[in-house]
């Protein structure tokens, strides 16, 4: 125990030091208060020792037998207890400092999601309080066991920073409860997908507000994190609160990334089950390839069909003029079709870069 600790416990003043002087001071033995309170003589002795609380009812005793009211020994009992709490609680804290190695708490200092603090036991506190748990065995149940048994729960036991990526998922989930979300609807979704392929192809300056806002009238929550340390995570979808909740980073800062986990992510939501959290290239997770696969398929097709590709293929040779004019005609990005060219070869890697989008959802905190 921390010396400092076990010394506030050995000053406190327990009741039955009080009752103990008031005996005295009246010439009274602890068995003759037993027999007047009714009280066998032990259980009063493990009362006047602090090993047992002062009852109501034996509050009212004491008043009618010490003529001390009632409400004081309740109260010097309630207060008490408080003490020895706190006392208890400043201990458990102390026995989880060593919880606190692994989380990337400089960043999430730097990004406000904790203060600025070097005290360990209000580090413990606030982590506790971040994550909506009693204690670290409770983030342990939820985070790191072996089963998975309820939906908010992930196992991140054989990934490399447990810790890292569970801060950048409840972070999310922290920010999902910020918004103001309308109850899930699929179809209305399905439909707000067509009026986001607007913001794909004309990437208003405020793009990142209306694509949360066009989810959240259809009941889909989309939550911006910044990446953290050892969880360089591009995008993660699940179910929360009985919502859909898309959980964006922007990591690579380019448009065609951007739009393709976001549609990625959606195409999870659509085509896949309610109980599944889904994490982009995160080893040591259970990864269906096959729903990865459906994902991505999902995602290809809404930016840019196969025919649309085949049509700016037969189109060759290309140059950045030739493929704004495609972006325009499909209601995509110059930036997708060049990604999408780039990743088949089809194009040099220096053509249309100037059409490519950057994407900034956290100029003032970017990280690696």
């Amino acid at each position: 125990m921390n010396a400092d600790l076990e010394l506030q416990r050995n000053l406190l003043s327990a009741p039955g030091d009080t009752i103990q002087e008031t005996i005295d001071e009246m010439g009274m033995s602890q068995a003759e208060l037993a027999e007047r309170i009714g009280r066998p003589k032990e259980k009063l002795n493990d009362v006047i020792k602090g090993r047992e609380p002062i009852s109501t009812e034996t509050a009212y005793r004491l008043e009618k037998v010490l003529g001390i009211s009632a409400s004081f020994w309740i109260n010097r009992e309630a207060e008490y207890r408080s003490e020895i709490y706190e006392i208890e609680q400043q201990e458990r804290l102390a026995a989880q400092h060593d919880w606190l190695s692994g989380f990337p708490l400089r960043e999430m200092k730097r990004f406000g999601w904790l203060p600025n603090t070097t005290d360990k036991n209000q580090l413990v506190t606030e982590l506790l309080s971040y994550y909506g748990v009693a204690s670290h065995e409770e983030w342990n149940r939820i985070y790191i066991a072996e089963e998975v048994a309820v939906a908010f729960r992930i196992s991140l036991v054989n990934t490399k920073s447990p810790q890292a990526i569970s801060a950048w998922l409840r972070k999310g989930e922290l920010e999902a409860l910020r918004l103001k979300l309308a109850d899930y609807n699929e179809s209305a979704f399905k439909k707000a997908l067509v009026e986001i392929k607007n913001l794909v192809n004309q990437f208003p300056q405020d793009f990142a507000v209306q694509l949360q806002q066009l989810c959240a009238k259809c009941g889909v929550a989309v939550a911006y994190v910044p990446t953290l340390p050892k969880a360089p995570i591009s995008g993660a979808s699940r179910w929360f609160r009985k919502r859909p909740l898309i959980q964006l980073s922007g990591r690579y800062k380019t448009d065609d990334r951007f739009w393709f986990t976001f549609f990625h992510e959606a195409g999870h939501i659509l085509l896949h089950g309610k109980k599944e959290i889904f994490l982009e290239n995160v080893e040591g997770t259970d990864i269906d390839q096959t729903k990865e696969t459906e994902a991505n398929d999902f995602a290809a097709k809404h930016l840019l069909t196969e025919t649309q590709l085949q049509t700016i293929i037969d189109a060759a040779p290309l140059n950045s003029q030739s493929i704004a004019a495609f972006a325009n005609q499909f209601n995509t990005s110059a930036g997708v079709i060049i990604g999408r060219l780039q990743h088949l070869k089809l194009i040099p890697w220096s053509l249309g870069n100037e059409l490519m989008q950057k994407v900034e959802l956290f100029p003032e905190t970017a990280t690696a």
